[in-house]
């Protein structure tokens, strides 16, 4: 029945990443659809690149009761190391108490064939920083970091950065928070 599905279905996302119009986040047609999913406790990933950051910055500070989470740390170019102005537009978005972050499709956004696990470590120490654990998510981005290293690298990078975490921040980390976000 409607009512059995409804209760598998948790959040909506749409690949903003890939749409011509940079701000179609900002659109009244897109800011009526988010202002809806409040009502019926859906969540909403924003799936964007770094230059539609401060999109979402206006969004989630539009409607600050409705709970999102930023995919894939917006995907920064890790590959040539540029960090300056996606720190700043992590760091304005995370002031928004609204808005977890997922931490995953970072080895896509490396070097494929030559990154090493240290290439990711400021991007990580922006991230924790910024959103604290409270508001961290592991997401594994399966199937698509099989094109850079696959699952098991992906995932080794964030469990020896995590090593230093007591082992609550570590659950909350690698299940709780993200437990806790999608009502499952």
């Amino acid at each position: 029945s409607f009512y059995a599905e409804r209760e598998k279905m948790k959040a909506f996302r749409h690949v903003l990443q890939g749409e011509t119009q940079r701000d179609l986040m900002l659109t009244p047609a897109f800011r009526r659809g988010i202002s809806k999913l409040k009502a019926f406790n859906f969540t909403y990933d924003i799936l964007i690149f770094r230059d539609q950051l401060n999109f979402a910055s206006q969004l989630a500070q539009e409607f600050p009761d409705q709970p999102f989470v930023l995919d894939h740390i917006s995907k920064p170019d890790i590959k040539n190391q540029d960090i300056k102005e996606w720190e700043r537009d992590i760091r304005n978005l995370a002031k928004a108490e609204n808005v977890s972050c997922k931490v995953s499709g970072m080895v896509t956004e490396a070097d494929w064939k030559h990154w090493k696990p240290e290439d990711f470590t400021p991007y990580l120490d922006v991230v924790f920083d910024a959103f604290g654990i409270e508001r961290l998510m592991y997401g594994s981005d399966w199937p698509v970091c099989n094109v850079a290293g696959g699952y098991g690298k992906a995932l080794e990078i964030l469990k020896d950065y995590c090593r230093s975490l007591s082992s609550n921040e570590q659950s909350l980390f690698f299940g709780e928070n993200a437990i806790k976000f999608y009502n499952l």
